[in-house]
């Protein structure tokens, strides 16, 4: 059996979902249905010789039947976009893919996938031409009638290749609320007035009044703006054209500006580097190039922990260095023989240039001090020593730093534990692991465990601090510090000198 499905011009979407829906349910394949919209419909009519057709079929039946198809978001979406498109195969193309959606039939939303290609160049299609559209429609005012109280009335003729002006005009409606205008095509005329946006047969051009520069004030001084900011020097025409193909420039007051701008487009470059300075003034040099033709070098291999250090306050390894305050380098006991690895600094260590004086600092110190920890006998860093923020309003947000700005920062993790040879290295969370062993495992499954680091030395993976404090449940909360607090007293064991005996603090 066939079915001959003939949709309206206007509210298209919403009638091809209702017609989809009801096919799907009543499990009508995409090969017995015939889809078209009344303008093809009307289009075939004029041009087959017969009526009625070679082959009998029915309407769709009025009622959903038993199944119901589950498709993605994704598919939503693309046909909200397909749909607009000119060529009539792109409804039955959409209820193919709908099918095979439901069927589970392959990917038929992806590019790889043929009909997915297919549905991706056509959304594609759409996506610009309404791009043009809102570019390239000009309005021009018409005598206002006996109703519009007062309000202004514009009216435009516009000739899309899609059918893209019921999804294009709520832009106008919400750009022109004001006044009252009309955007007429050969398929679909919008019409807003008094703030209410609906849409008519099109037909064929109006007759509007003409662009004549020297009587509209308005079209005036848009030609004198656009004469105004054409570069010469930047002209490329094919790329020009590509931007703004020819078949609109009927329509565009300013297009006939374009030929006369372009036979002086060379004198005008010609005039330009006249008028340009000769020599700059005194003090033109940007401040930066003069900062940093004063900035002191690197070394490019520094030999001792102080250097590394002073050579970290230059650091141009990765961009983090343009947004952050300062380099945030490592404190604590230079021949510690454990040293705390965390992830990053955050914004209040960005400020003063010290680790772990924030909110998560303050409770590793207090956990460190509950282990029997001297924060002044370890080495407390980090394995990035910029501070990583997301910028909203007023504050500063921390964000993960990747795994490519990690290892640009290995460099400076890689030199403190060279000068510093640490006995046992622990890393506070998954970036601080990552960069100690190479590793991105979850950290459930690795907590408390000893691993061998990139450097050849032992290195025990646990919890950030942070990661008590973001989380919003207290019992887990409770269970993270628990563990946490396990760790540390187990790294202190670890360290510990049986050759200094007395106070657990000094190793």
């Amino acid at each position: 059996m066939s079915y001959a499905v003939t949709l309206p011009e206007r509210g298209l979407l919403n009638a091809w979902r209702d017609a989809a829906r009801i096919a799907i349910s009543h499990r009508i394949a995409p090969d017995q249905i015939d889809w078209k919209t009344a303008a093809d419909a009307d289009a075939d009519a004029d041009n087959s010789p017969t009526a009625g057709g070679l082959f009998a079929t029915e309407a769709l039946p009025s009622a959903p039947g038993p199944h119901q198809a589950q498709v993605p978001q994704a598919f939503i979406r693309l046909a909200g976009s397909v749909i607009w498109h000119s060529a009539p195969a792109r409804l039955a193309a959409l209820y193919q893919a709908l099918w095979r959606l439901d069927l589970r039939q392959g990917e038929p939303l992806s590019q790889a996938d043929p009909l997915g290609r297919r549905l991706n160049l056509m959304a594609k299609a759409v996506g610009r031409d309404i791009h043009k559209m809102h570019a390239f429609v000009r309005f021009r005012e018409i005598p206002a009638g006996p109703d519009t109280a007062g309000r202004h009335r514009f009216a435009a003729w516009f000739e899309p290749e899609h059918n893209t002006l019921e999804p294009g005009s709520p832009f106008f409606a919400k750009r022109f609320a004001d006044m009252d205008w009309m955007i007429a095509t050969p398929r679909l005329t919008a019409q807003f007035i008094a703030g209410s946006l609906s849409f008519q047969p099109g037909g064929a051009r109006p007759n509007l009044p003409g662009p004549d520069l020297s009587e509209d004030a308005s079209e005036s001084l848009w030609a004198t703006y656009f004469a105004n900011i054409f570069n010469p020097a930047r002209v490329k025409l094919d790329a020009m054209r590509s931007e703004m193909p020819k078949k609109y420039w009927k329509n565009l007051p300013e297009t006939r500006l374009i030929p006369d701008m372009l036979k002086d487009a060379e004198s005008r470059v010609a005039r330009m580097h006249a008028a340009a300075a000769s020599t700059p003034r005194p003090g033109s040099a940007p401040v930066s190039t003069r900062y940093r033709a004063t900035m002191p070098v690197a070394a490019d291999l520094p030999d001792t922990l102080e250097a590394a250090q002073k050579a970290a306050q230059q650091c141009r390894r990765c961009g983090l260095c343009e947004a952050a305050t300062q380099t945030v380098w490592g404190e604590g006991a230079t021949d510690a023989r454990l040293m705390l690895v965390g992830e990053q600094p955050g914004d209040q260590e960005d400020l003063e240039g010290r680790p772990f004086t924030g909110p998560a600092g303050q409770l590793l110190r207090s956990l460190m001090a509950e282990a029997g920890i001297a924060p002044s006998s370890v080495w407390l860093t980090n394995a990035v020593k910029h501070f990583k923020f997301v910028p909203r309003g007023k504050e500063r947000l921390h964000q993960n730093p990747n795994r490519q700005e990690i290892g640009d920062c290995r460099w400076w993790l890689g030199l403190e534990l060279a000068f510093i040879r640490p006995k046992l290295v622990v890393a506070l969370g998954a970036s601080a692991a990552f960069a100690l062993t190479g590793k991105a495992a979850a950290l459930e499954d690795r907590r408390g465990r000893i691993e061998t680091g990139l450097h050849g030395g032992p290195v025990l993976i646990t919890w950030h601090p942070a990661a008590i404090l973001r989380q919003p449940d207290k019992a887990a909360a409770m269970d993270l510090r628990a563990a946490l607090s396990t760790d540390l007293s187990l790294a202190l064991s670890a360290c510990a000198d049986p050759s200094r005996p007395g106070n657990p603090q000094e190793y």
